[in-house]
Protein backbone atom coordinates (compact mmCIF):
# COMPACT_ATOMS: atom_id res chain seq x y z
CA UNK A 1 0.00 0.00 0.00
CA UNK A 2 1.63 2.91 -1.57
CA UNK A 3 1.21 6.03 0.65
CA UNK A 4 2.10 9.53 -0.30
CA UNK A 5 3.46 12.38 1.05
CA UNK A 6 4.34 16.06 0.69
CA UNK A 7 5.19 19.68 1.79
CA UNK A 8 2.68 22.53 2.51
CA UNK A 9 3.46 23.71 -1.41
CA UNK A 10 3.37 20.57 -2.97
CA UNK A 11 7.15 21.12 -4.12
CA UNK A 12 8.28 18.26 -2.33
CA UNK A 13 6.35 14.79 -2.69
CA UNK A 14 7.57 11.02 -1.74
CA UNK A 15 6.00 7.81 -1.20
CA UNK A 16 6.03 4.83 0.83
CA UNK A 17 5.65 1.75 0.93
CA UNK A 18 3.27 1.25 4.29
CA UNK A 19 2.48 2.79 7.06
CA UNK A 20 4.59 3.00 9.91
CA UNK A 21 3.99 0.95 13.09
CA UNK A 22 5.00 3.65 15.30
CA UNK A 23 6.19 6.85 14.91
CA UNK A 24 8.85 8.56 16.98
CA UNK A 25 9.13 12.05 18.56
CA UNK A 26 12.62 12.60 19.42
CA UNK A 27 13.31 15.89 22.12
CA UNK A 28 16.99 16.68 20.53
CA UNK A 29 17.50 20.68 19.83
CA UNK A 30 17.00 20.26 16.50
CA UNK A 31 13.70 17.58 16.00
CA UNK A 32 11.96 19.36 18.79
CA UNK A 33 12.36 22.48 17.52
CA UNK A 34 11.14 21.14 13.88
CA UNK A 35 7.79 19.17 15.28
CA UNK A 36 8.35 16.30 13.19
CA UNK A 37 7.06 12.76 14.25
CA UNK A 38 9.02 10.47 12.21
CA UNK A 39 8.59 7.06 11.00
CA UNK A 40 11.56 4.95 9.89
CA UNK A 41 12.03 3.21 5.98
CA UNK A 42 14.58 1.40 4.23
CA UNK A 43 16.28 3.17 1.15
CA UNK A 44 14.06 0.80 -1.12
CA UNK A 45 10.65 1.65 0.88
CA UNK A 46 11.07 5.56 0.20
CA UNK A 47 10.36 7.35 -3.30
CA UNK A 48 11.09 11.09 -3.87
CA UNK A 49 9.01 11.86 -6.61
CA UNK A 50 9.47 15.34 -6.77
CA UNK A 51 12.57 16.66 -8.82
CA UNK A 52 16.02 16.23 -6.72
CA UNK A 53 16.67 20.26 -7.14
CA UNK A 54 13.30 20.98 -4.95
CA UNK A 55 15.37 20.09 -1.93
CA UNK A 56 17.38 21.49 0.35
CA UNK A 57 19.70 20.07 2.60
CA UNK A 58 20.59 20.79 6.11
CA UNK A 59 23.38 19.06 7.84
CA UNK A 60 24.81 19.80 11.68
CA UNK A 61 27.79 18.91 13.91
CA UNK A 62 28.47 15.74 12.89
CA UNK A 63 27.31 16.04 9.22
CA UNK A 64 26.27 11.99 9.62
CA UNK A 65 22.24 12.94 8.87
CA UNK A 66 21.18 14.59 6.25
CA UNK A 67 18.12 16.57 7.66
CA UNK A 68 15.66 17.38 3.87
CA UNK A 69 13.38 20.35 4.09
CA UNK A 70 11.53 22.08 0.86
CA UNK A 71 13.54 24.25 -0.70
CA UNK A 72 10.43 26.39 -1.91
CA UNK A 73 8.27 26.46 1.43
CA UNK A 74 10.63 25.33 4.24
CA UNK A 75 8.80 21.61 5.33
CA UNK A 76 10.98 19.64 6.96
CA UNK A 77 10.40 16.13 5.04
CA UNK A 78 12.45 13.01 5.72
CA UNK A 79 16.40 12.38 6.55
CA UNK A 80 18.76 10.32 5.50
CA UNK A 81 20.97 8.47 8.29
CA UNK A 82 22.85 5.90 9.33
CA UNK A 83 20.68 3.15 11.23
CA UNK A 84 20.89 3.69 15.07
CA UNK A 85 18.79 1.39 16.35
CA UNK A 86 21.48 -0.84 17.61
CA UNK A 87 23.22 2.28 20.00
CA UNK A 88 25.71 2.86 17.30
CA UNK A 89 26.09 4.17 13.63
CA UNK A 90 25.44 1.31 11.47
CA UNK A 91 26.77 3.54 8.17
CA UNK A 92 26.62 -0.16 5.65
CA UNK A 93 22.55 0.49 7.10
CA UNK A 94 21.09 3.67 6.08
CA UNK A 95 17.29 4.43 6.63
CA UNK A 96 14.88 7.22 5.39
CA UNK A 97 13.75 9.02 8.61
CA UNK A 98 9.84 10.46 6.91
CA UNK A 99 8.29 13.04 8.43
CA UNK A 100 4.76 11.45 9.04
CA UNK A 101 3.03 14.97 9.54
CA UNK A 102 2.68 15.25 6.24
CA UNK A 103 1.59 11.99 4.71
CA UNK A 104 -1.11 12.36 2.95
CA UNK A 105 -4.93 10.49 3.94
CA UNK A 106 -3.19 8.72 6.88
CA UNK A 107 -4.53 8.59 10.22
CA UNK A 108 -1.79 9.99 12.51
CA UNK A 109 -3.55 9.69 15.88
CA UNK A 110 -4.22 6.14 15.59
CA UNK A 111 -0.41 5.39 15.88
CA UNK A 112 1.75 4.78 19.03
CA UNK A 113 4.49 7.91 19.52
CA UNK A 114 7.85 6.58 21.30
CA UNK A 115 9.92 9.50 23.06
CA UNK A 116 13.41 9.44 22.32
CA UNK A 117 14.91 11.08 24.76
CA UNK A 118 17.74 12.74 22.23
CA UNK A 119 18.29 16.14 24.43
CA UNK A 120 20.57 13.28 26.81
CA UNK A 121 21.34 10.96 24.14
CA UNK A 122 22.93 13.22 21.53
Amino acid sequence: MLITGSCHCKATVFEVTMAPATVTRCTCSFCSKRGALWGYYKPSQFTLKAPRENVSTYQWSSRTAKHHFCATCGCGTFTDTPDFSMGAPDFDNPIISVNTRLLDDFDLDAIEVIVIDGKNLW
